[in-house]
């Protein structure tokens, strides 16, 4: 049977500028990758104006064009916390997707989204089976946590590295299609925006750390032996 990758953020961009890489390379190796946005409420987000419909069925057709599965919860930036209706909620979604391998924001950060996604992932993750109503659910074999940038997060420290060099023209043409969506254009993939600018020098910062040209960078959340021989 084929596995599943869930991947948690809080806004629609932070798993595809997190872990493109290592979604497509799951993708290629016939994982079900499913995509989280807690967030799918954008009516007090100012760049997306009126368009916030458009903003989440195109970014949900982008991804699957890709071979990834995206949702959103209905949560409003600034606006939801950590509480037993939000638990349930993220649980409830674990419990449908029933994740092998999990993907999540790293906690500490600078974005209070960010750092509320995080708090409510772990918990939903690790607690899977007794959050969901009358739903049985099993919690993830191994959870990671990845950074969102320099401009938010604080304090990553990496213990493992993903080569997703093969997989990095995808990669950044699918941020790039995002980020196309919220200015209303169309991608032109000879052009970099300001947030694939920023992934490309992390990805490449990630490659130079573990000696390959692009990687990105994960911190497992789960103690436990490694093979090293």
């Amino acid at each position: 049977m084929s596995k599943t990758l869930l991947a948690i953020g809080a806004h629609y961009d932070d798993c595809v500028f997190g872990v493109p890489g290592i979604m497509l390379q799951a993708i290629r190796k016939n994982y079900r990758v499913v995509i989280l946005s807690l967030i799918g409420d954008y009516s007090n987000w100012a760049p997306i104006g009126n368009r916030q419909k458009e903003l989440l069925s195109e970014t949900v057709r982008i991804s699957r064009e890709y071979g990834a599965e995206m949702r959103y919860l209905d949560f409003r930036s600034h606006l939801f916390d950590v509480n037993s209706q939000t638990k349930r909620a993220v649980a409830e979604v674990v419990a449908d997707v029933q994740p092998d391998v999990a993907l999540i924001l790293w906690r500490d950060d600078r974005h209070d989204d960010h750092v509320v996604a995080s708090q409510l992932s772990s918990i939903a993750l690790r607690n899977a089976s007794a959050l969901p109503e009358n739903r049985p659910a099993r919690a993830p074999r191994a959870i990671y946590a990845y950074d969102n940038g320099p401009g938010h997060t604080i304090g990553f420290e990496p213990t493992d590295f993903v080569d997703t060099s093969d997989e990095w023209p995808q990669a950044i043409d699918w941020l790039g299609k995002f980020m196309a969506v919220v200015r209303n254009e169309s991608y032109d993939p000879a052009k970099r925006d300001a947030a694939q600018q920023t992934k490309e020098v992390l990805a490449m910062y990630r490659g130079k750390t573990c000696g390959v040209k692009y990687a990105e960078a994960v911190r497992s959340l789960q103690t436990r032996p490694r093979e090293i021989l």
